[in-house]
């Protein structure tokens, strides 16, 4: 069974009366609601083709069956997302795993999707059937110059494929680092990445942006050359004005205040784009929002009030992703669910009372302060989401239509019940 917008629209009349009666209420207490509800409508989360297939880590994984067996099958399955979120219409892909044999094919499946591709992003940390040499002891930081020169050239490969796409961004994220003391010269590695990257960097298009993305630790545990924001920022900031820092929230040591790492990365226009998940001990990739939907909101408000503060667009200055293995939950319905906690969080930044929190902060009235940013985070703005998926006739309730029109079984029926997903 295709899902067809009859099948979607059906399952929303079964559910509007009530969800008008939440709407209106919705209204009354919150200020530009209808201002909210177009900033939803227009905020698009780039899905990446790998969170399709049931993750895992190295002691096992249990497939869910049905996964996409190919970069057209991916395809399908965000555009099936986006059909029902009104909010997932992009795809982030990642070379090899998604190297493209038919570009003009791809695209016009995309184009059929209601999807564009968005920033690409390349593979140094594990090594690839037939390749020449090995990234055992990183990429572009490597000792042997001809490690870094195949890790060069590999970037630069994935620039030429998403130019064909229609990207317009390259995700640079490194395993390069030390498992133990005295392995590597911490300095001959930040200078061979940074000379490596400026190689890359001197191949972007004109119209390109570069992320470097940071962690702070796995899968090398002693130093990892990328380490965190301020190394980042170092890089990018070294390499010109079309390099950028990406922030994953899983990339973070325990307690780090990833709102304040965003607010000042935001003051020098070096943020460029932003991982959604969630964790409870490190890089867990949990459903965004499933284990700190404060931290998420206490994010979101203060990109919403530095974007503002430097005149940028919400839904195109800064590329929004999620980035999440499942293990336990439909792939699927795990990405709906990360989608609307994220539509959450940034309709409970947008419902900020501006004006008065920054009077607040002017006189130090730190309750006060508290309780403005408590407000917006304990109002109920599901119904604005909602609407917002209305709107762009989606599903009122995402997933109870994935699960009312059984499409995972439909997707078994299809693909079979033994499925790999590419790159996993």
């Amino acid at each position: 069974m295709k899902l067809e917008n009859y099948h979607i629209e059906s399952h929303n009349s079964e559910l509007l009366a009530r969800h008008e009666q939440r709407l209106s209420f919705v209204k009354s207490e919150v200020a530009d609601a209808e201002y909210i509800i177009q900033k939803l409508v227009d905020f698009q989360i780039a899905i990446p083709s790998w969170a399709l297939g049931t993750g895992g880590t190295r002691f096992g994984r249990f497939s869910s069956g049905g996964e996409p067996r190919n970069i057209e099958e991916k395809i399908e399955d965000i555009g099936l997302l986006h059909k029902l979120n009104g909010s997932s219409g992009a795809i982030s892909l990642h070379i090899p795993w998604d190297t493209v044999e038919n570009t003009a094919g791809i695209k016009a499946l995309a184009a059929q999707n209601g999807l564009k591709f968005d920033a690409m992003n390349s593979n140094t940390f594990q090594d690839q059937q037939g390749q020449a040499l090995s990234y055992k002891f990183g990429s572009l930081q490597h000792v042997d110059k001809a490690v870094r020169q195949q890790s060069i050239n590999h970037n630069i490969e994935v620039i030429r494929q998403g130019v064909e796409l229609g990207s317009n961004a390259l995700t640079v994220w490194l395993a390069d680092g030390s498992c133990f003391p005295g392995q590597l010269n911490f300095r001959n590695a930040f200078q061979n990445t940074l000379e490596s990257l400026t190689e890359i960097y001197a191949a972007l298009p004109a119209d390109w942006k570069v992320f470097v993305e940071y962690k702070a630790f796995e899968p090398n545990f002693y130093s990892t050359t990328v380490g965190d924001w301020g190394q980042s920022l170092l890089y990018t900031s070294k390499l010109g004005p079309k390099a950028f820092t990406l922030v994953d929230l899983g990339h973070h040591l325990p307690n780090a205040n990833i709102e304040q790492i965003v607010a000042l990365l935001l003051m020098e226009g070096k943020l460029g784009g932003f991982h959604f998940n969630d964790s409870k001990y490190g890089d867990d990739d949990l459903t965004a929002g499933s284990m700190k939907p404060y931290q998420l909101f206490l994010i979101f408000n203060e990109l919403v009030e530095g974007m503002d503060a430097r005149g940028m667009i919400h839904k195109d200055d800064v590329a929004w992703m999620i980035d999440a293995s499942h293990n336990v939950k439909d792939p699927l319905e795990d990405l709906l669910q990360s989608v609307e906690a994220i539509m959450i969080a940034y309709a409970q930044a947008l419902s900020v009372d501006r004006k008065a929190l920054q009077e607040a902060q002017a006189v130090s009235d730190v309750v006060r302060c508290q309780e403005i940013l408590q407000q917006a985070f304990r109002t109920d703005l599901r119904a604005l989401v909602a609407e917002a998926r209305l709107r762009a006739g989606a599903a009122l309730a995402p997933v109870e239509v994935f699960r009312k029109y059984q499409i995972r079984a439909e997707l078994i029926k299809n693909r079979g019940n033994k499925t790999v997903a590419t790159g996993l």
